[in-house]
């Protein structure tokens, strides 16, 4: 049967919601709320709300404080401060106050669905890690949020990939809802909204990662994380920001278990091979740092991508890699036992590590690496797309619609999806999403009361041929293939054929070029102009070479659309990069042309915009404008 015989299905909503993550689950939430019945809330997801996003596994920690009354507690303005510190000063202030000011509902939301935050046994107070985070018993911390989501929706669709936006044929820059199709019956979905929040993941996948052959698959940030909240507001024609902070992170060697939480909770240090500590900073270290780097490498606390840039440096330098001594703090079956349950909670392949290489953290330290960069805006990166801010706190530079509407008119974001705003974690997400599902509600109900989603039938039929082309492309050259013989499960790895590519060979081409010319881990996290350029050209050539995608079925034409996400990530990121003529994230990338930070010419943002009827890019720099002293 042809792949154009799948059934389409037309759903009409007035605020639809993509991606059914934290933020995804708040702006149902709140959107539904503030609807009071009067306009209709559609979910849809590319897996199960239950288990979906980066805190499906689960996660030890709320990770933002409570800001109360109580003169113990960090205030909204401290956390912009301190965010502002992590980013060498590029955030936008009034996003990030936004969000500080509502956690405390937050979390007292959370606490009333029954996600079991740790509380002091004397005072009742929750308890604290280090001054952002609250520890939880998290593995069902999503599934907990989820069940407040589902309830509110009045539609969701899952197992749904979202795959292009649709821009009204009347109102000029004006989004009208998205297509995509059911990835186990094949079915087309053409989604007709007034207002969009697009709240998906982030990337990963988009640089080489440094788990292969038999750790392929493994990740830090999850794998199916394929950049949609940010290629679908690519695609609309909305402006990113930041794209060039690409994120990374130091984890536990191979498993990418987390270290906050040793850090934080039990005290644990780490050092090189050699016994010496690099946290705080060494004298000569920060020495070197401030030349090169100014004011923020004096910086309490150390700015994240400071502490990742040691680490970074041990390797390089033959001192690496650095070892958490795990040994010191576990003393007792206690502190084993709390170690493992983290782990447990939220990255159990850590666990599962120590034990296939007979690694007893008690006894021994464990290594420590930084990761491949991943492409997102809710953990310590400010990736993402350019938001509308709040109308009570934002320049009218930083405003020029509903608060959190991206630069196309009714087209809202949240979580990962907004940029210049990072430290967001899993309940920042869940509060901006609830920020944007608020203000969705009322552009639904007032500004757009009236409005209609203009898509003609023609444009359906043109999208669903798009979307389904890779699946007609493969059943009319597969007998072309050298491979008849191969055996299914390993077709992806070894199929060779004259005429089309499948979508583990695009990726790799697509992780390659990155890992190779943007600053990847393998070249330690190094580029420069030359290398840029030639990371362009090349992804030029294999956007071209896309029209080629094969998928001989539905899982596989997932693949291929999540594959061309992050392809539309990896262009917005080289973009970024070769505007940006400093090196304002040394822990993330070093420009070797011009390794220094550059207060006076680049303290500003870079904004990025990819024409959505010509694919051409232009890029333009956007002052920072700071609110708090």
């Amino acid at each position: 049967m042809s792949a154009l015989h799948f059934p389409t299905k037309i759903v009409d909503t007035d605020i639809l919601v993509i991606g059914g993550g934290m933020a995804g689950c708040g702006a149902v939430f709140e959107a539904k709320y503030w609807c009071r019945g009067r306009c209709k809330v559609t979910l849809v997801e590319k897996a199960k709300t239950e288990k979906s996003g980066a805190v499906g596994m689960g996660l030890s920690a709320a990770n933002l404080g409570v800001f109360s009354e109580d003169p113990d507690d960090p205030k909204p303005e401290d956390f912009v401060r301190y965010v502002r510190n992590e980013f060498f000063g590029i955030v936008r202030e009034d996003l990030v106050y936004d969000i500080a000011r509502h956690m405390t509902s937050t979390i007292k939301l959370f606490d009333s669905w029954g996600l079991p935050l740790w509380r002091d046994p004397k005072t009742g107070k929750f308890l604290r890690t280090g001054r952002w985070q609250h520890p939880v018993h998290g593995e069902s911390y999503k599934a907990i949020v989820a069940e407040a989501c589902l309830k509110s929706a009045d539609e969701v669709y899952e197992r749904v990939l979202i795959t292009h936006p649709l821009l009204d044929e009347r109102v000029p820059n004006r989004i009208a809802g998205a297509v995509g199709f059911h990835v186990r019956d094949g079915t087309f979905y053409v989604f007709r909204a007034k207002a969009v929040i697009v709240a998906a993941g982030g990337a990963s996948l988009v640089y080489r990662p440094r788990s292969t052959a038999e750790g392929l698959g493994r990740t830090w940030y999850p794998t199916w994380a394929s950049g949609s909240a940010y290629a679908i507001p690519i695609l609309a024609g909305a402006e990113t920001t930041s794209m060039e902070a690409r994120l990374v992170v130091v984890r536990f060697k191979d498993a990418y278990g987390p270290v906050g939480f040793p850090y934080l909770l039990l005290k644990m240090r780490s050092t090189d091979v050699h016994g010496k500590q690099w946290e705080p900073l060494p004298d000569e270290a920060r020495e070197e740092f401030k030349k090169l780097y100014g004011k923020y490498a004096e910086a309490r606390p150390t700015p994240t991508l400071l502490r990742v840039l040691v680490t970074e440096r041990n390797l390089m330098m033959g001192r690496g890699p650095d070892l958490m001594q795990t040994q010191e703090r576990l003393k007792t079956d206690e502190d084993l036992e709390t170690l493992y349950e983290d782990y447990l909670d939220m990255t159990p392949t850590q666990a599962f590590l120590w034990a296939g290489q007979n690694i007893h953290p008690e006894k021994r330290p464990s290594e420590l690496v930084p990761t491949e960069p991943y492409v997102q805006g809710s953990h310590a990166s400010p990736s993402g797309m350019w938001a509308s801010g709040p109308a009570d706190l934002a320049p009218p530079e930083y405003r020029w619609g509903p608060n959190r509407m991206l630069t196309v008119e009714g087209l809202f974001g949240a979580g990962d999806t907004v940029g210049a705003s990072g430290h967001k974690f899993s309940s920042g997400s869940f509060t901006e999403g609830r920020i944007a599902g608020k203000s969705a509600a009322r552009y639904v109900l007032t500004q757009a009361k009236d409005y209609k989603p203009t898509v003609s039938d023609d444009t359906i039929e043109r999208y669903k041929e798009i979307v389904y082309r890779p699946m007609e492309w493969y059943h009319a050259n597969r007998p072309l293939t050298t491979t008849p013989e191969m055996p299914p499960q390993l077709t992806n790895w070894f199929e060779i054929h004259p005429n089309y590519l499948n979508w583990f060979q695009l990726l790799n081409r697509l992780m390659k070029i990155m890992d190779e010319y943007a600053a990847g881990w393998g070249m330690h996290y190094i580029t420069n102009d030359y290398m840029l350029g030639r990371a362009w050209e090349l992804l030029t050539m294999l956007e071209e070479d896309f029209r080629f995608a094969a998928a001989a079925s539905l899982h596989e034409l997932l693949r291929v659309w999540e594959f061309y996400h992050r392809l539309l990530v990896a262009q917005a990121v080289v973009q970024s990069m070769m505007a940006r003529k400093e090196t304002r994230f040394p822990g993330y990338y070093v420009n070797a042309d011009h390794p220094n930070l550059d207060e006076e010419n680049w303290h500003v943002f870079v904004n990025a915009r990819r024409d959505p009827k010509t694919g051409q890019w232009s890029v333009r720099t956007v002052p920072v404008i700071h609110i708090i002293p």
